[in-house]
């Protein structure tokens, strides 16, 4: 949100998600993080759009652990809404999320001018409409997880697009390698994205874990987050054809430089080398299995 306010990006919907802070920002939230932030959502809007526009968006988007993303609205805007968009996360985080879309018209409105056919359905922990559905599930138990999507009409014959961002690091490797092989033998035609953490045996990785534990966040699935390779090899281990991982500061390196600058030039960053850091220990990755020649 703090992002989004000083220009960023542009996002004119995460505003009816979370609440402008009274102060500034957060301590915490520097520079860096916020060019981190920035990189993020391009380097993964660009592989979602490639995917949307090579399907001409005859294909379904189920994104993993959404949270309060806003990406839904965001395709719609811009005219490149799949056939349908699916979210799934925690049933208390999608009852926050039904709530806010219900009580504020600039969320709902887009639903239901998307919608068509019978009537849309909204209850506490679901809605389901033609084209976008909110599932409340646990990611840890594919069985449970594909029959809810089913419910909502997924169509495993279709191209589908799965995202996972700062997701599997919360399960156990098990778990994460679970739900990565459930993906990869229920479509035929498919892309997996995700993004989290990497290079986490160093010693600014060891800080990074050691301030997320005195906040009792505990990163069940680190240990896959050892380096590039350790990324790419869960990918090809658990099913999918080709993977590719790339860290941040690759990605950053990627955007238009023109934006680049103008980004730079918003707040002074004075930890260059702590930024690189940073950048260093996350990544995107993304893997296809593609029976269609896509």
């Amino acid at each position: 949100r703090f992002a989004v306010s000083v220009g960023y990006w542009k996002d004119p919907y995460i505003q009816y998600f979370v609440r402008q802070a009274k102060e500034r920002k957060a301590p915490e939230i520097n520079r860096g993080k916020l060019a981190c932030y920035y990189a993020r959502v391009h380097g993964v809007s660009y592989l979602i759009n490639a995917f949307l526009k090579k399907t001409e968006c005859n294909c379904q988007i189920v994104n993993l652990g959404a949270g309060m993303d806003t990406l839904f609205w965001r395709l719609k805007d811009e005219n490149l809404l799949p056939t349908k968009y699916f979210e799934v996360d925690f049933p208390m985080i999608v009852a926050r999320k039904i709530h806010n879309i219900k009580s504020k018209p600039p969320l709902s409105k887009p639903i239901i001018e998307s919608h068509s056919g019978d009537s849309l359905l909204i209850d506490s922990h679901s809605l389901d409409s033609s084209r976008y559905s909110i599932v409340g599930a646990d990611l840890r138990f594919s069985s449970e997880l594909e029959e809810k999507l089913k419910k909502h009409n997924l169509d495993t014959h279709l191209p589908t697009l799965l995202v996972a961002e700062c997701v599997l690091v919360y399960m156990t490797p098990q778990q994460s390698a679970n739900l990565l092989k459930w993906a990869a033998s229920t479509f035929p035609v498919a892309m997996f994205i995700n993004y989290e953490q990497v290079n986490m045996t160093d010693r600014f990785g060891q800080i990074m874990i050691e301030n997320l534990q005195r906040r009792q966040c505990n990163l069940a699935g680190v240990e896959v987050c050892r380096s590039l390779d350790s990324q790419r090899e869960r990918l090809l281990l658990n099913g999918w054809e080709t993977a590719h991982a790339i860290d941040m500061m690759k990605v950053y390196s990627f955007l238009p430089q023109a934006d680049v600058k103008r980004i730079e030039g918003l707040e002074f960053l004075d930890e260059k080398e702590l930024f690189e850091q940073l950048m260093q220990h996350y990544c995107i990755c993304w893997a296809s299995k593609d029976s269609s020649n896509l």
